[in-house]
């Protein structure tokens, strides 16, 4: 071990604390990025970042606007003829609807049995700042870095990063680097160290079926018109059979088929379905009926109801044929698949539909394409190096259920290497009540970080 590791390594343990309550007052920002009441706080949010970014000694600290949310991006470029990696992170946040749930306020950050409480603590500001601090150590203890570094941290993530994307390609050549780094996925389980190779695609939309021109007396006109949320309710039984596969005609045409090697690789880290049963609460697993529930959630597409409402919804019984009824729905996507496409073959399922009595308009939302990297990449490889040395235990290759719309792009346009090195857990309530971090997590991130970049260095 170095001596700059050994100090960086010694620096962070002793402002710990300092470190923490640094974290506490960056989660008590409400960036909420999806809802307008909060824009203020956004911009708040990234001005702090900046700041802080300043303060811990990157150069070049720019908050760049756009027309939504703003985007923070500074440097440090000393280390000639060494690497520069590109690190990505998000400052935005998801609501925190339905607050009562919550044991603490989501903007007052809490430390409860080993785990800071807050909105965004484990995604992503918590990541975002185990960055921050870990080229904090090596700059304060050493005057520099062992690599050369690019930071960009949007405020959209949690809204598809809708400009982010033209944003990197207007920006590509300040952008430019050897690899992107990016901290917003999980482990595999607890002290279980593991590197996600490859993410799922987005595709979402809103449905909504309009019929008469107000709500209408059940008595008086039932049996009369088309009831729009039995016509909805119609629409989204049609897009499954009974055994959990999507029904859309031609849904699974450019879905790229699992590799026997993955397959094998993945059944030796899976739970059982019985603990994934018990962890859940769900009396037993379902999905698609030939794939392992870890094949299903890591490598196969879906088609998933989030959300519907239309009629009467208070207490006690209303006899009511709504006017109105909508239903929100997402896709998870897999290699070769295109958003688009799956959403015209959405669209045109229900066209083909034909509801009577009813009007039918879809509207589109996020889209981002399914990522995925070779593992035997020597970025990952150094990833691992770096993981096994900060937790003690070898850490294995996963792919991930969710989606980063914007890795894609990175990779695309900047034609580099994307390394996914994430430090939360999947039962850490992220876009949930209770939102949590694992601080053993938080410390041995860190360390990872400092290992990642010193093994950079040398590579």
């Amino acid at each position: 071990m170095s001596t700059t590791l050994k100090d960086a390594l010694q620096y962070v343990r002793t402002h710990r604390n300092a470190h923490l309550d640094g974290l506490k007052t960056f989660l008590t920002f409400p960036s909420v990025s999806a809802l307008s009441q909060h824009k203020k706080d956004v911009q708040k949010t990234a001005e702090f970042l900046a700041d802080e970014m300043r303060r811990i000694g990157l150069e070049h600290i720019q908050i760049f606007p756009t027309d939504g949310h703003p985007i923070v991006y500074g440097d440090w470029l000393h280390a000639e003829g060494k690497p520069t990696a590109l690190i990505y992170g998000h400052y935005d946040v998801q609501p925190v609807d339905p607050e009562a749930l919550w044991e603490s306020p989501p903007f007052q950050p809490e430390i409860r049995g080993g785990k800071l409480y807050a909105r965004g603590a484990s995604d992503d500001k918590g990541q975002v700042w185990m960055h921050l601090k870990a080229l904090e150590a090596y700059l304060q203890t050493n005057g520099s870095l062992p690599i050369n570094v690019k930071v960009l941290i949007e405020g959209e993530e949690e809204i598809g990063s809708p400009h982010l994307p033209p944003f990197v390609e207007q920006n590509a050549k300040r952008l430019q680097a050897d690899l992107v780094v990016i901290s917003d996925s999980t482990l595999l389980g607890p002290g279980q160290p593991a590197i996600c190779y490859g993410l799922r695609g987005l595709a979402a939309m809103e449905i909504t079926v309009k019929g008469a021109k107000s709500d209408l007396h059940s008595g008086l006109y039932g049996g009369v018109v088309q009831n729009p949320l039995q016509a909805l309710a119609h629409i989204l039984a049609s897009f499954h059979d009974d055994e959990g596969r999507v029904a859309v005609p031609h849904f699974y045409d450019d879905v790229r088929p699992l590799a026997e090697e993955e397959r094998q690789a993945w059944q030796t880290i899976a739970p059982e379905d019985h603990q994934w049963a018990e962890e859940l609460g769900v009396p037993m697993l379902f999905g698609e009926k030939g794939y392992t529930p870890i094949e299903r959630n890591w490598g196969r597409p879906t088609l998933e109801i989030n959300g519907m409402g239309g009629g009467f919804q208070g207490e006690g019984i209303k006899t009511v044929l709504p006017n109105e009824a909508r239903a929100k729905i997402s896709c998870r996507l897999v290699p070769d698949q295109d958003p688009d496409r799956i959403l015209d073959l959405i669209e045109a399922h229900i066209k083909n539909l034909n509801l009577p009595g009813v009007r039918v308009s879809c509207k589109r939302y996020d889209t981002g394409r399914p990522f995925l990297t070779p593992y035997d990449h020597p970025i990952i490889q150094a990833a691992k190096e770096a993981y096994e040395a900060a937790y003690g235990k070898e850490a294995v290759f996963i792919r991930m259920g969710g989606s980063i719309p914007i890795v894609e792009d990175f990779s695309r346009i900047l034609g580099v290497p994307v390394a996914l090195m994430g430090f939360g857990l999947p039962t850490e309530n992220f876009h949930a009540p209770n939102e949590h971090f694992h601080l053993e997590n938080y410390d041995k991130g860190i360390d990872t970080l400092l290992y990642y970049w010193d093994t950079l260095s040398r590579a």
